[in-house]
């Protein structure tokens, strides 16, 4: 299903003109018009998912398929050092628009991305229960 006031359904399916590197009967991959570095792009489900919660397997499965081909191409092409693949649910965490997408971000040495957090200290005296719980929710 689309949602016709969602600006990602509208250039995925072709209703907005975009730099289109990919396209299937599923998805397309664009060029991001406010990029974080050269080639950063959004890989677009055409159907609206407002995020990976609502996303099918069928179309995760996809999402990461095409985002593996398209990073391997870029990569020759573009020569870049390394790449962030970023994917974002919910706005604390900075989604910005509601429709799933997923961003290749080419990366380059010397360049002024910063993807970073201050890393903290794991909780041991609660890791071993929260992770079996996580696991029990996963087999439900």
């Amino acid at each position: 299903m689309k949602d016709s006031n969602c600006i990602f359904c509208k250039i995925a399916n072709g209703e907005i003109p975009s730099y289109t590197i990919y396209e299937d009967n599923m998805f397309r991959v664009i060029f991001d018009l406010g990029p974080a570095s050269k080639g950063h792009a959004l890989v677009l489900p055409k159907e609206h998912f407002k995020n990976i919660f609502s996303l099918s397997d069928e179309y995760a499965a996809k999402a990461l398929i095409i985002a593996k081909k398209v990073v391997t191409a870029m990569t020759e092409e573009l020569e870049c050092d390394g790449f962030n693949i970023l994917q974002n649910n919910e706005e604390i965490a900075g989604q910005t628009v509601f429709h799933f997408h997923i961003h290749l971000i080419p990366r380059y040495k010397g360049d002024d991305v910063k993807l970073t957090w201050n890393p903290t200290e794991l909780d041991k005296s609660t890791a071993e229960q929260t992770a079996k719980k996580i696991s029990e929710r996963i087999k439900k």
